[in-house]
């Protein structure tokens, strides 16, 4: 299976990645600097990617942190203030053309990701994106990092 979302050119260092909340929320909660979804906002953070994510991602991990684990919520700040360029939320009418290719509340996940033209979309959620966008490759963290150590090893 072809991991390389189509137009991709073969360079990790230039390729934009969307973040799912549950990547975020994850990362924030980490109690190890090792969780594939910290490692993922790590690469970003050191510019390895251009991590990417919508104001609805921000709202509903910053939510679910408030509510499960406030303590963790200066953690998130800084992730999101170090790592993440914040888009805004699609318009519901640029969203028409998306429906069936994800749970109706990832509509607008999936239309900024296309929006934005980011190469990959890591969620741990990979079924609410079932069957998907033809444009879209969707990862979780850890098969993300398997991809990302396969493109950095051919670099030379």
């Amino acid at each position: 299976m072809d991991l390389n979302p189509p137009g991709y050119c073969g360079c990790l260092l230039l390729a934009k990645v969307f973040i799912d909340a549950d990547v975020l929320f994850a990362g924030s909660a980490s109690p190890s600097e090792f969780v594939a979804s910290l490692v993922v906002l790590r690469m970003a953070e050191i510019t390895l990617i251009k991590a990417v994510t919508s104001q609805q991602v921000i709202t509903e991990a910053e939510r679910n942190l408030a509510q499960k684990m406030p303590a963790t919520l200066p953690a998130f700040q800084l992730l999101v203030q170090r790592c993440l360029v914040v888009v805004s939320d699609p318009k519901p009418a640029d969203l028409s053309d998306l429906k069936g290719l994800a749970d109706e509340k990832d509509l607008p996940i999936l239309g900024a990701k296309l929006r934005e033209k980011c190469n990959w979309l890591v969620t741990s959620n990979v079924l609410d994106y079932q069957p998907g966008h033809p444009d879209i490759v969707i990862l979780k963290p850890g098969a993300f990092l398997t991809e990302a150590r396969y493109l950095l090893s051919q670099l030379r």
